[in-house]
């Protein structure tokens, strides 16, 4: 018998050798006792891999577990996986019609189900309970290539329709499915090599749905507490349902009216849902005849600026005039600025702001004085005053957008009748396929990347680096406070991932292959590789895309 040839597998800058076909599962083995969660994937080489992977040849090795964010992502998708699995062996696939899992809340997801059955606790309890018998049985998740024809043929005989339909966009000639138990499905991203490795989950009631609890990034053991945001729910649920009033719930929807020409008449449609939305708020405004401070926060790259110009806009066609201030005026001094563990300027944390002098200048400013605000030179990290005076007579409002804005602890010493708090976010509501979703964090990294190419010279390496850093800030500086905003305003457009395709995409191919920000890379462009491209010729000059990609009529 012919013995197998040995190759070298370096870890942590120690090799060691293993036969040539060695399961990188079974490698992984070796070294999970240096690790306080499963391992989940291995970064071979800067190219992710799942377990099930034979390891063919020399090669540098790093371990990811559910700390990591591919490693949550992968424990996600496969809880999803045993989640379906589950349902359909508890409910019956002959009385299953479909299950849509939605959009994230509150560490969990929200799904949907119908069917000739009757969604109520003790059914979720069952399909929980069946979820952890597929677990304790640690059965294969396998992976295997079949020819798209043949995939597309098989989900429509099972049902699937979304799926097959987002298939016959797809060129390659092959996909790879996911199968466990005798249950298939396509995904969108790697595996788990079995369900034992999926112990952390739960199912609950929610709405007109149920939520599958899941662990967090910090705590892969533990389920991450369910807290959600009612307001942001119901506006989820509501762009939901003008996605379905447009015929464009997924991806396959939209590449459908995208190839028959629809592209056009989808954004006019959508651009005028938004304007409606937005003049609906201005008129609400308008009603409160207290209201003297409209405050807007929302994490980066919401479209927060467009978003106050097109609201002033409207709030001038009520009567009203609006006045834009800026809360990045109202920094401390540099030397005065907070730092992060890390060393480094803080200046996403409220300490980071001149709390008591903006309260002073906008209860001087409620009282009818004369107030001259200032402008933040960011040179020199120092305020500057250069003759901006203003006064506040009847109709004039302020339009206040900042980090901060819905933090009572900013705006303490303004009565609550004057204030007016907008969240803003893109929340997106469109879905690869029913059983795949797509977080709205990577709509807003796509927006971002774009941005910051075209208006700070930044590579998408460097924005998908500086990423992460970002994300903490929004959980610790605007998240907490989302609910107490009077209104939840979603500035997802359907069409704008298609419309950011072509720009994107160029970028994301120039981050290096050798670089630690190369596998997020790879993973927008497979993602953007779902979707038709449109071009951008008629999207309004007042879109909030524009803020994105250029063009647009206001200074941004």
């Amino acid at each position: 018998m012919e013995e197998k040839r040995m190759i070298t597998v370096t870890v942590d800058g120690a090799r060691y050798s293993y036969p040539q076909g060695t399961p990188y599962r079974a490698v992984a083995a070796d070294f999970q006792d240096r690790y306080p969660n499963d391992i989940l994937l291995v970064n071979r080489d800067g190219k992710l891999c799942e377990l099930h992977k034979p390891a063919d040849r020399d090669c540098s090795l790093k371990f990811l577990t559910a700390r990591d964010v591919p490693g949550i992502q992968t424990y996600e998708r496969s809880a999803v996986f045993l989640m379906l699995k589950a349902f359909y062996d508890v409910v019956g696939r002959e009385n299953v019609e479909g299950v849509c899992v939605g959009y994230s809340l509150s560490r969990s997801l929200f799904i949907r189900a119908k069917g000739g059955f009757t969604l109520d606790q003790p059914l979720l309890d069952r399909v929980e309970r069946r979820m952890r018998e597929l677990s304790a049985a640690a059965l294969p998740i396998q992976k295997r290539s079949i020819s798209t024809d043949d995939a597309i043929e098989l989900f429509q005989e099972e049902g699937l329709f979304h799926k097959a339909r987002l298939l016959s966009f797809r060129v390659n000639s092959h996909v790879n499915v996911y199968e466990l138990d005798g249950f298939v499905d396509y995904f969108y991203g790697y595996m788990a090599p079995d369900t034992g490795y999926i112990r952390c989950f739960g199912l609950e009631l929610y709405e007109d749905g149920f939520v599958l609890r899941l662990p967090t990034l910090k705590d892969p053991d533990r389920l991450g507490e369910f807290r959600p945001s009612v307001k942001v729910f119901h506006e989820l649920q509501a762009s939901a349902l003008r996605a379905q009033a447009l015929s464009a719930s997924n991806v396959a929807e939209l590449n459908t009216i995208i190839s028959q020409g629809g592209a056009t008449p989808l954004i006019l449609a959508h651009e005028a849902m938004m304007e409606k939305k937005i003049g609906d708020i201005a008129a609400e405004i308008a009603a409160r005849k207290e209201v003297r401070f409209v405050m807007i926060a929302g994490p980066s790259s919401s479209g927060k600026t467009t978003f106050s110009h097109r609201l002033s806009t409207q709030l001038r066609a009520c009567g009203l005039r609006p006045h834009a201030i800026a809360t990045d005026n109202y920094f401390v001094d540099r030397d005065k600025t907070p730092r992060d563990e890390m060393g480094n300027y803080d200046f996403e944390g409220l300490g980071a702001m001149d709390v008591e002098q903006f309260n002073t200048d906008m209860v001087r400013l409620l009282n009818g004085e004369t107030v001259e605000l200032p402008t933040y030179n960011f040179i020199r990290g120092k305020r500057e005053y250069n003759g901006n005076f203003l006064t506040l007579g009847e109709g004039d409002v302020l339009v206040i957008e900042g980090i901060h804005c819905l933090n009572d602890q900013f705006t303490r010493a303004l009565p609550r009748e004057s204030k007016y708090r907008i969240y803003i976010s893109c929340l997106t509501t469109l879905n690869v396929d029913d059983h795949n979703r797509i977080p709205t964090t990577d709509a807003r990294l796509l927006r971002r990347i774009e941005r910051d190419a075209r208006t700070r010279g930044h590579s998408a390496q460097a924005t998908i680096k500086m990423w992460p850093s970002v994300r903490r800030g929004e959980e610790e500086n605007i998240f907490p406070f989302q609910d107490s905003a009077d209104m939840v305003f979603n500035s997802a457009l359907i069409y704008e991932t298609a419309v950011l395709k072509p720009y994107v995409q160029p970028l994301l191919f120039g981050v290096p292959r050798d670089s630690e920000e190369y596998i997020e890379a790879k993973r927008l462009l497979k993602f953007l590789n779902y979707f038709l491209p449109i071009p951008a010729d008629d999207i309004p000059k007042t879109s909030l895309v524009r803020e994105f990609i250029g063009g647009g009529c206001y200074h941004v």
